[in-house]
Parts: C-alpha cells; structure tokens; sequence
C-alpha cells in the first residue's frame, strides 16, 4: 500500500518543510507555494464555455489569459449600454409581452382557484364534506385537483415559453453578446 501525497500539507514527522504536490496533467510536482493559485489548465475550470482561451490557429489552443479587473471596470458602462439599449428594443418588449401576456392570466386563475378552495373550506364545511363516491368526498377531490391544476399550469407554461419566447430570447440573448463581445474587445 502506497502512501498518500500531501496536497501541500506539512508532513506529521515534523520535517517542518511541505512536500511538492503532483501536477492534475501527471507532468511532474508542483512546488508547494505555487499549489494555492487556482490554474486555468485545471480540467474541471470550463475555459472555453466562458469565451477564454479559444485558439484562432490551427487546432492549437492559446494559453487561457483571464481579463484583468481594470479591463472589465473600464468596458463595464459600456456593456451596461449595450444592455440598456436591448432592454428597450422592440424585439425585448416583445419577449415581455408574450410572458405577461400569459403569466398575468394564469397567475389570477390559479390564485382564485387556490383561495376558492380555502373560502369554500372554511365556509362552507357541508358542501366540502358532500361525498363524491364512496369515501370520496369534495374536499378530498378539490385538494386533488390542486395538485393537478399545478401540473397542469407547468406544463402549458413550459409550452407557451417553448412555442412563442424561447427561439426569440435565445436570439436576443446572442445578439447581446455578441454586442457586449465586440465592445469588449473580443473578452467577454
């Protein structure tokens, strides 16, 4: 049975010095002072889902280089612009309508179905407890019918957004960073 490494921890025998920490790529050991900084390379860190690190040659990707702070300060009112400007397109406002248009309607509907079942559950207890089918009762078939209206209410937003939002946010949200790209210099 092989020892443990480390990980850049001081050794129980009381040497006092820490011992270098392997490499996740497997080339060699890292010094223990270098171990703390969080690398680029690391294979969990998804560099290129974030925009960094994209090679424009042939197959071989360019060294990860992260924006540095200042960079971001200085593009960061003009980015706000960029996104004030989609906020007010007609595009945008058309997105909002089509959601409102159907979260405002659904909500109402589902509220007064909710607090119909509570009004009619406290208020009138003969009418809730009028059996339906054997030890069915109208409480029991209402309560169900929450749960059901719940799915219900789901499903079809989950449809309304993939029919009538999706395809016009997702080319809102492209056109925008495309924008924001190309007024930060190609970092996004």
């Amino acid at each position: 049975m092989g020892m443990q490494p480390s990980k850049g921890r001081p050794r129980k025998d009381g040497a006092g010095q820490e011992s270098p920490v392997e490499r996740l790529d497997g080339v060699g050991p890292v010094p223990a002072e270098e171990a703390g900084h969080l690398r680029y390379d690391d294979p969990w860190y998804d560099a290129l889902a974030s925009g960094w690190g994209e090679s424009a040659g042939a197959g071989v990707p360019d060294p990860a280089v992260v924006p540095s702070a200042r960079r971001e300060s200085e593009t960061g009112v003009a980015a706000a612009d960029v996104y004030l400007e989609v906020q007010r397109s007609e595009a945008f406002q058309e997105v909002r309508r089509r959601y409102r248009r159907f979260v405002v309607p659904a909500f109402v509907a589902f509220f007064a179905w909710y607090v119909g079942y509570v009004v009619a559950a406290t208020t009138a207890p003969e009418l809730m407890a009028r059996p339906v089918a054997g030890a069915v009762n109208v409480a029991l078939v209402a309560g169900l019918g929450q749960f059901l209206t719940t799915f219900l209410f789901t499903w079809a937003y989950a449809r309304h957004a993939r029919l009538r939002r999706d395809r016009a946010a997702l080319e809102l949200r492209w056109d925008t960073q495309e924008l924001t790209r190309g007024v930060n210099g190609g970092v996004s």
